[in-house]
């Protein structure tokens, strides 16, 4: 039996999503309360190259990322929930250097949407970067989309290719 299933999860999840691999992100607390992905530094993600500071373009994949993931915390199985809508407060620019962690919790859930919120730091949560609302679509648990893709993801769950 798994020590943390949600946290597995996560992970295969993840893993499957390919501009997620080229950022480096990586799953680094997960449970039925939420979860946290690291956004890593690098200079591929440098908006200013005068200051370094992180572009805004992967604060938002990270914060869509983590708010897309946390519907794995809720759900008793695996869904396919695209983003409907991402609201994102930037409160302040990133701090060169430093990776950025990305907390998200879903709060609601109906039979067709679960709504998201969280919010993205460094080094202390009290002190956010960006705060993140968001709403995504629940599709069921027959996975629709391209030929193909079923297989990908519902693969990376259960670890086993289709």
């Amino acid at each position: 039996m798994a020590e943390n299933p949600v946290f597995e999860r996560a992970t295969r999840f993840l893993s499957a999503l390919r501009h997620c691999q080229v950022l480096g992100m990586r799953v680094h607390s997960a449970s039925s309360e939420g979860l946290t992905v690291i956004l890593p530094y690098s200079p591929q993600i440098v908006g200013n190259p005068q200051t370094g500071v992180i572009h805004g373009g992967a604060l938002t994949s990270l914060m869509d990322t983590a708010c897309g993931m946390a519907t794995l915390c809720v759900l008793p199985e695996f869904e396919v929930c695209p983003t409907l809508d991402l609201r994102i407060d930037y409160m302040h620019a990133a701090e060169p250097h430093k990776d950025v962690y990305g907390f998200a919790q879903c709060y609601r859930v109906t039979t067709d949407v679960i709504f998201a919120r969280g919010f993205a730091y460094q080094d202390d949560p009290e002190q956010p970067i960006a705060h993140v609302v968001g709403t995504f679509m629940r599709m069921g648990k027959g996975i629709k989309g391209t030929k193909g893709f079923g297989g990908v993801i519902a693969g990376a769950l259960t670890g086993v290719a289709k």
